[in-house]
């Protein structure tokens, strides 16, 4: 069993601590798996500066392997966010650098490398639609982070991606119970085999089309959680590497106990991800803003007299 994050890296910089850390949806799923004790990989795009290097290196310091990524001319994605209450705000993006910008295609190569793992997850802030049809077909099992973006929920959107989805996840903290289940519900009928819902303190739902399981949050002490960043990616490594272990697979679908007890094990790792800093640590300090060129001055005519 192994898992594959195919898609967005980023630098998570704390403007509150003065501190730059590793991320991004589909890194943090990788490393998640890894620590769960199953084989991981990412598969994406580093930039070429100083940030893409950090970002590679701390990845590969997790024991996720990043050989078949590649280093492109660019800038790094990088997200900036304070924590306030111990929740992580989020104050700005500068899009995802070339990362999102010039996403990677599957080759044949690449493809099959892909189709070596039990699992290749991706996200929608990876601009990877275009290859999720290569990817279920060449036989993995396919999960997708939908987000809670409204644009994302858009039916036309929906019926792009969720035929090639075997896991959809979606955060649904702004929702209640009952609308909730709609969304899980619409999502399931566009083709998604299984969705799954997380509404943190809410706890989580799981929908397959027949079956709906929910399960209850497991709080963390505020007084000694370092914050909530990385929390929804673990609930869902948590899951998925709980399926996997239990036989998950398009032929084999997941029973009622099987979900249970996957929704369990998403419940406290995405606990315990409360009481790491960031994603998974392994910050750094912001480096200051490089000075302004030195400003030549303007040469001006003497006044006529």
């Amino acid at each position: 069993m192994n898992i594959l994050g195919f898609g967005d890296n980023v630098v998570d910089r704390f403007v509150d601590r003065g501190i730059d850390y590793p991320g991004g949806n589909c890194v943090n799923v990788a490393v998640y798996a890894r620590r769960l004790g199953l084989d991981a990989a990412y598969l994406g795009v580093f930039g070429d500066d100083d940030l893409g290097a950090f970002l590679r290196t701390a990845v590969a310091a997790q024991g996720v392997a990043v050989e078949h990524s590649v280093v492109r001319h660019g800038e790094s994605g990088v997200s900036t966010l304070h924590v306030r209450d111990g929740d992580r705000v989020f104050l700005g993006y500068n899009g995802g650098g070339v990362t999102v910008s010039e996403p990677l295609v599957l080759d044949g190569e690449l493809l099959a490398y892909a189709a070596s793992f039990s699992l290749v997850h991706s996200s929608v802030y990876s601009r990877t639609e275009s290859e999720l049809p290569k990817l279920s077909a060449a036989g993995p099992l396919v999960s997708f982070d939908l987000s809670d973006d409204e644009e994302f929920r858009a039916p036309a959107y929906l019926d792009r991606v969720c035929p090639h989805l075997d896991l959809a996840l979606l955060s649904c903290s702004d929702l209640d119970e009952a609308a909730t289940q709609r969304l899980l519900e619409a999502v399931a009928a566009r083709g998604a085999r299984m969705v799954l819902a997380t509404r943190g303190l809410a706890g989580a739902t799981v929908y397959d089309g027949r079956t709906l399981v929910t399960a209850p949050a497991l709080a963390a002490d505020a007084r000694s959680m370092a914050d909530t960043m990385g929390c929804g990616d673990a609930f869902l490594a948590g899951f998925a590497v709980s399926l996997l272990r239990d036989g998950w697979s398009r032929g084999n679908p997941p029973s009622r106990p099987r979900l249970e007890r996957a929704l369990e094990h998403g419940t406290q790792s995405a606990h315990d991800q409360c009481f790491v800093e960031a994603a998974f640590g392994h910050g750094r300090p912001t480096a200051p803003p490089a000075p302004a060129a030195p400003q030549t001055p303007a040469v001006r005519a003497p006044l006529d007299r």
